[in-house]
Order: structure tokens, then C-alpha cells, then sequence
């Protein structure tokens, strides 16, 4: 199945994105652009691919604004092991008081990650996506701890993040880690703080 989904951002985010998502009964694949300004205005562009099971192959990043722009190619190896190669050209010369972290990871940071299954684009909602429908959450179940590669933005920064997904009705207010509202194929609606589905 073929998709065209865009987002608005919360105000505080400010933006929008558009993805265009192949979704198979085990695997996606997503192209996305997305407009933010916070903390400082950036165009992002970035290509996932998983492989069975959703397993995050690579992520490739693009971010780029006036006076600057950075790239990020993080994958997974079949073993788990993650590698990122990152690079920067340019600083921005909107940003006031502190610079934006070096983008990619350490060697400490990418080891960190063994485990980790998914990436996790900053403020997009796409990447959320695999490990709802790998972990079957569209029902209701237990909440599942997952440990996720990172990518803050625009900096393109890579971190280890544990997360806690769980089902949560649209309707009963639950509460958890990563709460949102997602249709029948598993993509986002409605993510509080983040956005909402044009």
C-alpha cells in the first residue's frame, strides 16, 4: 500500500511534514520532508527502510538553513550493530547562545545501542510506527519497553533513548511514555505535544 500522509506541528514546533509511505505486511518504507523552526528554522529531509519484521535498516538524514546544512546515515546491521556517518558544513547563523551538538554518534553511544531494533526521527511521526505493528499495540496489550536510536533535530545528533509504548483507546485519556493516536495501518493521527494528521 502506497501513502501520502502530512502533519501539522503543535505550535510550539511550529512546521509541518509529508511522508510518502510503502507499507507492506512486514516492512515500510518512507520518504518525508518536514519544515520546522525550532530552535532555529531548518528544512529536513530523510529516506527509512526496514526490513522483515519492521527492523530499521538505515535512516538517511538531510537538515539544512541558512548558512548550513548537516547529513546523517544511520543503519542497522543484521546483527544489531548500529554504524552512523554524519557531516556538517557550515554553522547556522540564527542560533544564539549555544551551538547545535556534533551530529552521527560515538563509539560509546553506538554500542549503547545494542538491542535498540528502531530508529526514532525527532518529531516525526513516521518512525513510531514500526514498533506498534511489529509489537501488535494496534490492541490492547501490556506496555512494551523499547530501547531506540535517537536523531534529535535538525542537530541530527544520535542518542539512546528507552521508551515505553503501550495501547492507549483514543478515547480513555490513558496515559503512558509514547501516547498517540494511530489509524488502522498503525500511522499517527493524533500525537500530543507533536501534531496532528492534515
Amino acid at each position: 500500500m502506497r501513502l501520502g500522509i502530512g502533519w501539522q506541528k503543535e505550535s510550539e514546533l511550529g512546521g509541518a511534514e509529508w511522508a510518502d509511505i510503502v507499507l507492506q505486511a512486514d516492512r515500510l518504507s518512507a520518504r518525508g520532508t518536514a519544515i520546522g523552526r525550532t530552535p532555529i528554522p531548518y528544512r529536513l529531509d530523510y529516506e527509512l527502510e526496514t526490513g522483515p519484521e519492521f527492523l530499521t535498516r538505515r535512516l538517511r538524514v538531510r537538515s539544512h538553513g541558512s548558512g548550513w546544512r548537516r547529513h546523517l546515515d544511520l543503519r542497522r546491521a543484521d546483527d544489531g550493530t548500529w554504524t552512523a556517518d554524519a557531516s556538517v558544513v557550515g554553522e547556522p547563523i540564527e542560533l544564539t547562545g549555544s551551538d547545535l551538538a556534533d551530529p552521527g554518534a560515538s563509539a560509546a553511544t553506538l554500542a549503547d545501542l545494542a538491542g535498540a531494533l528502531d530508529c526514532d526521527l525527532g518529531e516525526c511521526p513516521v518512525t513510531n510506527t514500526m514498533p506498534v505493528l511489529r509489537r501488535g499495540l494496534l490492541r490492547p496489550s501490556e506496555p512494551v519497553d523499547f530501547v531506540m536510536a535517537w536523531v534529535s533535530v535538525p542537530d541530527l545528533a544520535v542518542h539512546r533513548s528507552d521508551q515505553r509504548y503501550t495501547h492507549v483507546d483514543a478515547t480513555d485519556g490513558g496515559g503512558a511514555v509514547i501516547r498517540y493516536e494511530s489509524d488502522a495501518d498503525g500511522l499517527v493521527v493524533d500525537y500530543p505535544g507533536l501534531g496532528r494528521r492534515l
